[in-house]
């Protein structure tokens, strides 16, 4: 266990960018949950470098905490080390215009950073008349996070439009850009380890039509907003069973509008959590295994996590705890 005159000496060799004991829960799309023990924001690649040199070779936890979108944070915080890219890595860099007049003859790639936020990318590629990542607008996670978790929804995912991906180990100092079948990706899944920081994708289009690609786009939003609840919540709780809707599968076993403490099913759609303003993520954690195991009763199908439990005790999760989903 990493003691705290530890935990201060390794914040102050990082410097000015790491903080002691900050809120990271509040970080999240739950805004509840705990503290890190170090809170690093990393504006760019010299920030970066300078955080892997202070941190390679030790035996920490790490966390890349992205958007925060799909992370339930423990009450009791992560004692660890959480990573936030800055703006150095939001970016969008789209095909040369030539390219875009058919010069280049065929499917070309978008390179993005590992920060920029996913309905940014959908947008910008979509006004400029790319095809291929309407999708994106409604996934409310970074690209980092998509590539490590496999995001994806409304008839795609980053599997199916990844092509390279650049990346950092903060722990063994490696690093490197490997094409899409080095992640051994599966449903909401990747190989990609919690201390590597992905840095920058390249993700493949086709030449589109502006206004075909925001009228998909509008689509898509205006389905979320139908369908889906706002507030505070990470999405989709549990994986779709194979052939299967969980949501489907929580509704059928009457757990919608199910309460406990500070945390719901949402009335909206069963597979989504709602967490009160100022509430325990402990309440999320105890419905999300309850509901688990009224489904399991009722159906027979034990549903895994998509949500990413961070600081949770190993024996609290594991009967829900899917292979390794990824942090949005």
């Amino acid at each position: 266990m990493v003691t705290a005159a530890e935990w201060d000496a390794l914040a102050a060799a990082v410097g000015e960018h790491a903080r002691r004991d900050a809120p990271l829960g509040a970080l999240t799309t739950y805004g509840v949950g705990g503290t890190a023990a170090v809170l690093v924001e990393v504006e760019g690649p010299s920030e970066l470098e300078a955080l892997r040199v202070v941190l390679a070779g030790r035996a920490l936890d790490t966390f890349v905490i992205g958007r925060g979108s799909n992370v339930l944070v423990a009450d009791s915080g992560f004692d660890g080390v959480a990573v936030r890219l800055g703006s150095g890595f939001n970016f969008v860099e789209l095909p040369p215009e030539i390219e875009r007049l058919g010069a280049s003859g065929g499917a070309t790639v978008v390179r993005t950073g590992g920060a920029t936020p996913l309905p940014v990318l959908a947008r910008q590629v979509g006004d400029a008349g790319w095809s291929g990542l309407s999708w994106a607008v409604g996934v409310p996670g970074s690209v980092g996070g998509a590539v490590r978790m496999n995001a994806g929804g409304h008839g795609s995912d980053m599997a199916a439009c990844l092509r390279t991906y650049s990346w950092v180990d903060l722990l063994s100092g490696a690093e490197g850009t490997d094409d899409v079948s080095r992640l051994s990706y599966g449903y909401r899944s990747s190989s990609v380890a919690s201390s590597m920081v992905v840095t920058a994708a390249d993700l493949g289009v086709q030449r589109g039509d502006a206004a075909t690609e925001q009228s998909a786009i509008s689509e898509i939003v205006r389905w979320r907003r139908e369908h889906q609840p706002g507030g505070a919540n990470a999405g989709s709780v549990f994986t779709n069973p194979e052939g299967d809707s969980a949501g489907r599968l929580i509704e059928e076993a009457g757990l919608k509008g199910f309460r406990i403490g500070s945390a719901e099913v949402s009335t909206k759609h069963a597979n989504f959590i709602q967490a009160d303003k100022g509430g325990r993520s402990g309440d999320v954690l105890r419905l999300m295994q309850h509901v688990h195991e009224v489904v399991r009763s009722t159906s027979g199908v034990s549903l895994r996590a998509e949500v990413r439990l961070l600081g949770f005790a190993g024996e609290e999760t594991v009967t829900m705890r899917h292979t390794d989903a990824g942090a949005a």
